[in-house]
């Protein structure tokens, strides 16, 4: 076992993670007999099943790396929670990227309809969404998330893959990794909307939008090296989609994901093109 953990670590982390998120959740909710849940049990379990799913890549992340390296594994792991040190660029870049982006796309499109219209601006509570917003993404999305995505997969992935491969290993795999929770509550999330638009919501951000987000983390880790930046990058993309996403559903989220999606993909071949200009320009 031991040998096929340091020949496969990539792989037995991803297992690790699904084995702990998934399945923590199967057995919070009672088994697969409950997927989909009700809307009451998505009301009282939520909470719980999804501090179970970010238990997934925090606790697999340290663990894995006490098992492919020992301690020396965990400390360096650790030292990266200090790795904090690094142009102000980088943090402006963290925490600006992604709700400057979902406002973009949110007021570009109510251009067209005021349905679009950033959530914060008829939340009743705007202090409170605020607030709660950045203190999940904080939380969750940044420290125990990436604590294994960038603590311990991307690293290894990019030993043997380019920026954009990696990202798009880890972005897909990251997306998929929110299905089990989405379909389990998707009684409780989509209220009376349509399954189906919910679902096309769904696939638009988790499958498009966050892969394409990845490889943006990707590249801004290769090239700061600091888990904080990451975390604190991923902690502001969650927290600028739950403080600005329309109070509207359905279509409406359907449209601006898939949009966000597409907006995120046109920023990364511009920086790609960018970057490779500048490179022949500097060989020539």
């Amino acid at each position: 076992m031991k040998k096929f953990i340091q020949q496969h670590p990539v792989l037995c982390y991803y297992i690790l993670v699904f084995a702990i998120s998934w399945g923590g959740i199967l057995l919070l909710i009672g088994g697969p007999g409950n997927i989909p849940g009700t809307k009451e049990q998505g009301e009282k379990l939520f909470i719980p099943a999804l501090l179970i799913m970010f238990a997934g890549p925090f606790i697999s992340g340290i663990l894995m790396n006490f098992l492919v390296d020992g301690k020396e594994g965990l400390q360096h792991l650790f030292s990266k929670y200090l790795h904090w040190r690094t142009a102000g660029r980088w943090y402006a870049i963290a925490i600006l990227t992604g709700p400057v982006i979902v406002v973009a796309v949110l007021l570009g499109l109510s251009l067209f309809n005021q349905d679009f219209l950033p959530g914060i601006i008829t939340a009743e509570d705007k202090i409170g969404s605020v607030i709660f917003g950045v203190g999940w993404g904080l939380i969750g999305g940044g420290l125990l998330e990436e604590t294994g995505w960038t603590g311990f997969a991307v690293p290894r992935l990019r030993k043997r893959y380019s920026i954009i491969t990696t990202g798009l290993i880890v972005g897909v795999l990251w997306g998929i990794w929110h299905f089990m929770i989405a379909f389990w509550a998707s009684n409780y999330l989509a209220g009376e909307d349509s399954k189906i638009m919910f679902v096309a919501s769904f696939l638009a951000f988790y499958l498009l939008a966050l892969p394409a987000y990845r490889v943006l983390l990707v590249w801004v880790y290769d090239r700061t090296g600091s888990l904080p930046v990451i975390m604190l990058m991923h902690a502001f993309l969650s927290a600028g989609t739950i403080i600005f996403q329309p109070s509207s559903s359905g279509e409406i989220a359907f449209v601006w994901n898939l949009t966000l999606g597409i907006v995120l993909c046109v920023i990364i071949a511009l920086i790609f093109i960018i970057s490779r200009s500048h490179a022949s320009q500097k060989t020539s």
